[in-house]
């Protein structure tokens, strides 16, 4: 389980400290475990027009994995395809070793393994802070009240929105409600957890307080595969960055290497527009 998960206040000393170090650690090193999620040969078109064309992706445990390129490039149909919120044509979607995209598998219980946030924060309006985050772990994971409730309640503490577990999504900023989404999703300790521009929706004013709890979940360990237009952000928090052009992934690598030395003529251009 994540620390955020496992020990949401501030009391959690010593043995968080240890864990992320585990959790640093693990990064510095050469992944050796199988990975937690495998993408071979993935194809997806709506009607003639094919959005993904062969995907291959690895990203194992402990990895913050950032997809970037131009709008239309495939990044959020790539992310629904693992939630399988959208099916495929062709190849594999391997979580932790098993293929989900197999027509036998039970949409229902992959997805409980999944947290997924999107662009729009996707609150239920008509409940509260509280029992929009611990909806799932209730519902889904069969947590008793009591217990989902106490953890919900350390996790909205731990990102100063304690005082807003009564309150409706209505009373929240953009950036609070954001929050909240990504605590939702991380309530259940799911095995990854896929941020599509998690940003893009944000006054610029309230983009920092959401990418900072990504990156203290980087710290923690999580596994997160995510799409962002934030360049400065990804340079930071990515372990490595995948540039997806037209529904291909034509180069990926470390931060540095992407970024400052760019090969592919597309990731030349696509960075030079960022820029500009």
């Amino acid at each position: 389980m994540s620390d955020v998960a496992r020990n949401g206040g501030s009391g959690a000393g010593a043995g968080r400290a240890s864990r992320q170090d585990d959790g640093q650690e693990a990064r510095r090193k050469p992944p050796t475990s199988a990975p937690v999620l495998e993408l071979r040969g993935l194809r997806k078109s709506f009607g003639e027009h094919e959005v993904l064309r062969g995907i291959d992706l690895t990203v194992h445990r402990h990895e913050v994995i950032c997809v970037i390129g131009a709008s239309g490039s495939g990044k959020s149909t790539l992310l629904k395809t693992v939630n399988l919120l959208e099916g495929i044509d062709d190849g594999e979607v391997l979580l932790q070793g098993t293929d989900i995209a197999d027509p036998r598998t039970d949409v229902d219980a992959t997805r409980a393994r999944i947290g997924v946030v999107f662009q729009q924060f996707n609150l239920f309006p008509h409940m509260s802070v509280l029992d929009n985050v611990t909806l799932a772990s209730r519902r889904v994971h069969g947590i008793g009240r009591a217990e989902a409730e106490a953890t919900a309640k350390r996790l909205l503490d731990r990102i100063g929105l304690a005082d807003f577990a009564g309150a409706y999504p209505d009373r929240l900023s953009g950036g609070q409600q954001q929050r909240v989404a990504i605590v939702r999703a991380i309530a259940s300790d799911p095995e990854l957890l896929l941020l599509d521009e998690v940003t893009s929706a944000l006054d610029p004013m309230l983009v920092g307080e959401v990418l900072d709890l990504v990156t203290e979940l980087k710290r923690q360990g999580s596994t997160i595969l995510m799409t962002t237009h934030e360049m400065s952000f990804a340079r930071n928090v990515a372990d490595r960055i995948v540039f997806l052009h037209r529904g291909e992934v034509v180069e990926q690598g470390a931060p540095a290497d992407v970024l400052d030395r760019p090969t592919h003529p597309a990731l030349v251009e696509f960075l030079a527009r960022v820029h500009a």
